[in-house]
């Protein structure tokens, strides 16, 4: 399955998670649904924490990154529940992509009012 439709998947499970739970809930608690929606109901495989090392010199150092989910090892997706998000998130988000060689990343707020305004999709590359 391609990048673009596995992030068409998530941002339906997503709306869904929101239109019945809103906004104001642990990032963890979305993080769980999303993941079990996406492996019950989509029958996808995804990592949960999925650890990013950087490699320097030829040697990897594990630094301790950890991105909230990898859907099918083609797309990363990052769960916050804050009150906006921030120039560093974006930043974030591609440095996992670049470390990871992933293309496609969702970095998706939950605590906004209405979802779409807290749903980013960042590209690293082209797709």
């Amino acid at each position: 399955m391609h990048e673009n439709e596995l992030a068409k998947i998530v941002v339906s499970v997503a709306y869904n998670i929101h239109s019945n739970l809103g906004p104001g809930l642990f990032e963890s608690v979305y993080e769980t649904i999303v993941e079990h929606e996406l492996v019950s109901k989509y029958n996808l495989t995804v990592t949960r924490q999925y650890p990013i090392p950087v490699i320097w010199d030829g040697t990897k150092m594990e630094m301790g990154f950890r991105a909230d989910l990898l859907i099918e090892n083609k797309l990363i997706v990052e769960l916050k529940s804050i009150e906006a998000l921030a120039p560093v998130h974006y930043k974030q988000m591609l440095t996992y992509l670049k470390l990871s060689g992933i293309k496609l990343g969702l970095l998706i707020n939950f605590n906004e009012e209405l979802l779409k305004t807290g749903i980013k999709r960042i590209i690293n590359g082209s797709l």
